[in-house]
């Protein structure tokens, strides 16, 4: 977890850093849908290795935007899920989706 003097003095740097990785805001636009185990999401993000993913949801879980639950059972289960604080984030990726939208559309039209 950032503490209050690594974060950057800009609002926008800090979210950058919060976020700012493609996989990062692939597990985040997942955990939106629906929590989400492991194996689901490593399937539905092409690319991510187990490493990755796990570093990625390790920090997102230290930053408060990602709830880990274990579930004492045999086989053991974990669940991830969106804080009240991840959800927050909601607005942000659902207008990243709807510009990369508007720009796919551009681009098929050749405006771009």
């Amino acid at each position: 977890m950032l503490t209050k003097e690594e974060l950057p003095e800009c609002p926008v740097a800090t979210t950058v850093q919060l976020i700012g990785n493609k996989w990062k805001l692939l597990i985040l636009r997942n955990l939106m849908r629906a929590p989400q185990r492991f194996t689901e999401m490593r399937g539905t993000i092409p690319g991510i290795s187990s490493k990755v993913l796990t570093d990625n949801l390790r920090a997102l879980e230290e930053d408060g935007l990602v709830l880990r639950e274990a579930f004492a059972e045999a086989p053991p289960r974990v669940m991830y899920s969106l804080t009240d604080l991840g959800g927050t984030l909601r607005p942000i990726i659902d207008a990243m989706g709807e510009w990369g939208e508007k720009y796919k559309a551009m681009r098929a039209r050749g405006e771009i």
